[in-house]
């Protein structure tokens, strides 16, 4: 009975230690895998935080590009309104030439008008003094032969009065016949010569309007051609200075825009050059040295600013364990 007891003891003995043993085993694996949940917790944060930054990343590419997509079609506006500017230049010039072309089609036909204007008076003039000459002939050959014929009536008369009283009254008829039909025609031969002197009267104001109408064309076309002068050379200079003007504003516009641009680019590329070191940095922490900021933070700030970063950051970077850990 005895042996019995002391095996049973033993027995039971054994039992408690391989419990005791069993205990210890499930604790030492319980606490290798505390380590391991935590570590695998804390590479997922990592991850997470990884696919943050690179989203984060991602947004700043897309307003990036969306801000080039808006100075390219700034710059495309701007192209077309200087096409649509250099077109009406264009237009403008045409205008200018045409009328310029006019212009001097009306100077060259007016000088032209005015010869043959002049000629035509040259021709009337001429035609009106030739029949001045035949009219003054005309009436110089009349006088000449009333002249010549009185003396000769004079001595008829003198032959006829030795004659008889009725041969004297007929001869009388007969001059008086022949001194009425001369006093007719020199009433017509009068007559004619009061036309004609009207007429040629009426030339003379005819020249002389026609000489003043003459005198105020050529005065109204030296006025127009020197207001055409005045008003190409105020369009001259209207068009240096709009063009002067112009050129100031497009150079200060190219000088703006390239210190844009260099500012742009300037930015841009520091930004990626700090995103890629972001990236580099990012790497190292968590694939090269996880430790580095722990390291390097401490000799850098104070205790103040390290503890206000670690109230700060502790509850994003706690892990929930409870789960895991033994009741």
């Amino acid at each position: 009975m005895q042996q019995n007891l002391t095996s049973l003891s033993d027995s039971s003995a054994r039992g408690r230690h391989g419990m005791e043993k069993l205990t210890r085993e499930s604790t030492m694996e319980e606490h290798k895998d505390q380590p391991d949940s935590e570590s695998e917790k804390v590479e997922i944060l990592r991850l997470a935080q990884s696919k943050r930054n690179i989203n984060s990343l991602n947004m700043d590419l897309e307003r990036d590009m969306q801000r080039i997509d808006e100075a390219n079609q700034e710059l495309l506006l701007k192209i077309h309104e200087k096409e649509e500017e250099i077109q009406r230049l264009e237009s403008e010039i045409t205008e200018t030439k045409d009328s310029a072309e006019d212009e001097e089609w009306e100077e060259i036909c007016t000088p032209m008008e005015r010869e043959k204007a002049l000629q035509e008076l040259e021709e009337e003039t001429g035609r009106l003094e030739r029949k001045n000459e035949t009219l003054v002939h005309s009436i110089t050959e009349l006088q000449r032969k009333l002249t010549s014929k009185l003396p000769k009536t004079i001595k008829c008369e003198q032959d006829n009065l030795n004659g008889t009283p009725e041969e004297l009254k007929v001869k009388l008829q007969q001059l008086e016949a022949s001194y009425a039909d001369q006093e007719k025609e020199l009433a017509e031969v009068l007559e004619d010569y009061a036309l004609v002197a009207q007429l040629c009267e009426d030339q003379a104001l005819c020249i002389k309007k026609y000489q003043e109408t003459l005198r105020k064309i050529e005065e109204e076309l030296e006025t127009r051609f020197l207001e055409r002068e005045v008003s190409k050379v105020l369009s001259m200079s209207a068009r240096k200075k709009h063009n002067s003007q112009n050129n100031k504003d497009t150079s200060l516009h190219k000088k703006g825009t390239r210190f844009c641009r260099r500012i742009f680019r300037y930015l841009f590329f520091t930004i990626l050059f700090f995103i890629r070191l972001l990236g580099y940095l990012f790497f190292h922490i968590s694939f090269i040295n996880p430790d580095l900021l722990v390291n390097i933070l401490p000799k850098i700030l104070n205790r103040g600013i390290l503890w206000k970063l670690r109230c700060f950051l502790f509850p994003s970077l706690t892990l929930e364990t409870e789960d895991i850990l033994p009741h």
